[in-house]
């Protein structure tokens, strides 16, 4: 797939001082990460291919951080895969960009349900609730920022200034990845 974006726009996200940015391509490839997301969401460098597309990963139900209620849910795979049809509509001939299509509407019949109503759109900016082994639960508003001119999306996590949200981010800037477990040998 053809990448259209700005690498100024890419230099910024790990200096993001919100929840972190993630920045994805058209087809919600995920481009590179921070140090924060890293910790909240888990290493992205272990992801390959398909494992690093966010619409391929949420509907052939590979695990993930993040819990949607249902209404949520709902909200964002109508938006998620309005946005892909209209990357489809830049990238027609894109054969990387029809076989996701293609793979997504065999693994998923919601996915292939909400194709199939033509529906072309834009995923803007919904609430996200992650789920971290050791730190906790984060609430987060989600806004998803596109940059004008170019392909990039910069999915930017917010916590209400004050919340737990908040404090447990701050806390989790100071661990990273570490694995925070018990050491069972002493005692």
């Amino acid at each position: 797939m053809a990448h259209r974006f700005r690498r100024v726009s890419i230099r910024r996200i790990p200096r993001c001082g919100c929840g972190g940015g993630r920045p994805y391509d058209a087809a919600w490839n995920l481009i590179l990460w921070n140090p924060l997301c890293a910790a909240l969401f888990g290493d992205g460098s272990a992801l390959r291919g398909r494992e690093r597309n966010i619409v391929w990963r949420h509907f052939a139900g590979l695990s993930s951080r993040v819990s949607h209620t249902p209404e949520q849910e709902a909200r964002f795979e109508a938006a998620v895969v309005a946005d892909l049809r209209a990357a489809t509509a830049r990238y027609s001939a894109d054969p990387g960009l029809r076989s996701l299509i293609k793979d997504l509407r065999d693994v998923s019949t919601e996915f292939a349900r909400l194709w199939d109503t033509g529906i072309v759109g834009v995923h803007e900016s919904d609430t996200k609730t992650v789920h971290h082994p050791d730190v906790g639960t984060f609430t987060f508003d989600c806004d998803v920022l596109n940059a004008p001119g170019s392909d990039l999306r910069i999915v930017v996590y917010t916590a209400a200034p004050g919340s737990d949200t908040a404090d447990r981010l701050r806390l989790l800037n100071v661990i990273g990845t570490q694995v925070m477990t018990e050491d069972s040998t002493t005692g």
